[in-house]
Order: C-alpha cells, then sequence, then structure tokens
C-alpha cells in the first residue's frame, strides 16, 4: 500500500518542504542564541559564548535536587471506575459516565421476581 503516484508526489513535496522549513528553523536557532552568520555553518558554537547566553548546569546537581510531587494520588476502584472521593477520572468518556450511573441506578432500584 501507500505506493500510488499521488502518495509518491505528497511524499516528494514533503521532503522539499522539510529542507526549506529546516533553513528557516536554522536561521531562527541561530537569531535566538546571537550567533554571527558570518560563521560558517560547520564550524561547532564555542562553549563559553553558550555559557554567556544560556545558563550550563552539571548533571549531578539537578539529580540531586528533587522535585516534590504529590504524594496523595487518587485510587480508582477498577469496578465503579471511581476515585476514593467518588468522582470518575478525567480520561473518561462522559459517555461512560453516564452509563455506569444508570447501571448503579438500575441495581438500586430492581427486585426479584419469582
Amino acid at each position: 500500500m501507500a505506493k500510488s503516484i499521488r502518495s509518491k508526489w505528497k511524499r516528494k513535496c514533503r521532503a522539499i518542504k522539510r529542507e526549506r522549513y529546516g533553513k528557516k528553523e536554522l536561521e531562527r536557532l541561530k537569531k535566538t542564541l546571537g550567533i554571527e552568520e558570518s560563521e560558517s555553518v560547520s564550524k561547532d558554537v564555542n562553549m563559553s559564548e553558550l555559557s554567556q547566553v544560556a545558563n550550563v548546569v552539571a548533571a549531578k546537581t539537578t539529580q540531586a535536587d528533587q522535585m516534590d510531587t504529590d504524594t496523595n494520588k487518587r485510587v480508582f476502584n477498577p469496578r465503579t471506575l471511581r476515585d476514593q472521593h467518588g468522582a470518575y477520572p478525567v480520561w473518561l468518556h462522559p459517555r461512560k459516565v453516564t452509563k455506569n450511573k444508570v447501571k448503579k441506578k438500575g441495581k438500586k432500584g430492581k427486585k426479584y421476581k419469582h
């Protein structure tokens, strides 16, 4: 699949766009970092210049400073799909929520017939 003339043409056009936008993105990046145009593209950026533009931090210090995260995680019941506060999770589709509510309401009101 995906070997039609149209898809080949689309791939060709995307390759051309990628090249064109790559040049624009490189120019924008150079402008952001403050690299002069007189330098050749193949030259690497001096780390001394980079340290003036950006804050360089060693990796060891970032590992020592752990972020304080919220330890109160919500625990969801897999059967009812609710957390300990009775709320449904954000990622649950509203249709599924209403379906569960109807199911729960139906179980409460029904009585067994013999």
